[in-house]
């Protein structure tokens, strides 16, 4: 859904604009993209399906991954911006 001025209103269930008011506020950009990373990738939903699916173990090593990268992806970011 298109806003009056072009801009996209609905994307993400709002995670777009609630990121552009916690930047607006101070937050870095960094954490902007570490907090963009773990979004889709913490569904209840899908963790919920993939603890099934991979089992304990592995489903503790993609949980571990995703913080690990989101981690290092904030730290890269914050150092390039």
């Amino acid at each position: 859904m298109r806003h009056r001025r072009g801009t996209q209103h609905r994307l993400c269930g709002g995670t777009i604009l609630l990121i552009r008011e916690w930047l607006a506020m101070g937050m870095s950009m960094g954490s902007a993209a570490a907090f963009m990373l773990t979004g889709p990738a913490t569904k209840i939903t899908n963790l919920g399906a993939l603890k099934i699916v991979l089992g304990a173990k592995r489903f503790a090593l993609y949980i571990a991954f995703v913080m690990a990268f989101s981690l290092v992806t904030g730290l890269i970011v914050n150092l390039i911006v």
